[in-house]
């Protein structure tokens, strides 16, 4: 296991997350904290960055005002943006942080960036992929 993924391990043990799954192979974790809105959390070290990622939703049927929209949302956020995937098929969360210097309270805002977000915004992302 990488020097990298035992600290962001460690950080997350710390946090009270609980890995719900690893792949030490690719260096990555997952965590859920259904309390956050945390579902399926992605935390992947790709020396020199720390990737965290989590599936919204998908892209609605009708995208009239929501590109628009998310990028209004982004502009609120303090870490981290609602992306597209490669595919421009699912809406994500994606953060990134510098693994060198990673310390605890940037992998915690991380997060809590996320549960904001959700907390925020739920109500519209839930009315866009109804459309």
């Amino acid at each position: 296991m990488s020097e990298n993924l035992q600290k962001v391990k460690d950080y997350l043990n710390e946090l009270e997350f609980t890995i719900s799954s690893e792949n030490a192979a690719e260096e990555l974790v997952v965590i859920d904290d259904e309390e956050k809105g945390i579902n399926n959390l992605i935390i992947d070290c790709e020396d020199p960055v720390l990737v965290i990622e989590q599936v919204i939703m998908d892209v609605p049927e009708k995208t009239e005002g929501f590109y628009k929209r998310l990028l209004q949302m982004n502009r609120t956020l303090v870490h981290g943006a609602f992306v597209l995937d490669e595919e421009g098929i699912k809406v994500i969360f994606r953060d990134t942080l510098q693994l060198e210097n990673l310390d605890k309270n940037e992998l915690e805002g991380s997060i809590t960036a996320l549960s904001i977000a959700l907390a925020e915004y739920a109500g519209e992302l839930i009315e866009f992929s109804k459309s």
